[in-house]
């Protein structure tokens, strides 16, 4: 990543007078309120698909991985993030959909982890386990998911897509409120 001082220096004389000197910094700020659309109450910073801001031709860039390849919320996520910069006057702003690496739970920021929980979305517990998956679920050999509303870890799993694709559904044995999982990939 090049800092902002080097992006200006290698920026062309015409982008001088269009981007503003703190851009770097106004695009972080203005990501941190852009919502993930499947998930409103993390911003896409918090849930850790954004993956670089920088200048480049004298534009900010924007690197995004979506928390899955196949993830239909891509185009929306990419259309809230160049209208958010627009509004922190980042002209000419881009996003760039980067599939490798491919995102992992591990990037979700402690802050997005403990906004899932109070919203009923259990987020996984460590690391993404390293198994490997040949014909076999992951979500059938994880350790026992702990329920968001109750903290039991008597829970099962329904099935293996909740709300979107990249969560499972579970039920809790205690206070038998269902919940979604996100799945540690």
């Amino acid at each position: 990543m090049v800092s902002v001082a080097a992006s200006a220096a290698l920026a062309p004389a015409w982008a001088a007078a269009t981007v503003p000197a703190d851009a770097i910094e106004r695009a972080w700020a203005a990501l941190a309120t852009v919502p993930d659309p499947e998930i409103p109450m993390v911003s896409v910073v918090e849930l850790g698909i954004v993956r670089d801001v920088r200048l480049d031709d004298g534009a900010v860039v924007v690197d995004v991985t979506p928390t899955y390849s196949g993830c239909p919320a891509t185009d929306i996520i990419a259309r809230d993030i160049e209208t958010a910069l627009a509004a922190a006057d980042c002209p000419g702003a881009r996003v760039v959909t980067r599939l490798a690496p491919a995102w992992t739970t591990d990037w979700i920021a402690p802050e997005g982890r403990r906004k899932l929980a109070a919203f009923g979305i259990a987020p996984p517990g460590g690391p993404a386990p390293r198994i490997d998956v040949t014909g076999i679920s992951p979500l059938r050999r994880a350790a026992a998911v702990a329920c968001p509303r109750c903290a039991s870890t008597r829970t099962r799993l329904v099935a293996q897509f909740g709300s979107t694709a990249c969560k499972a559904q579970y039920r809790c044995e205690a206070c038998l409120e269902p919940f979604d999982y996100f799945k540690p990939h």
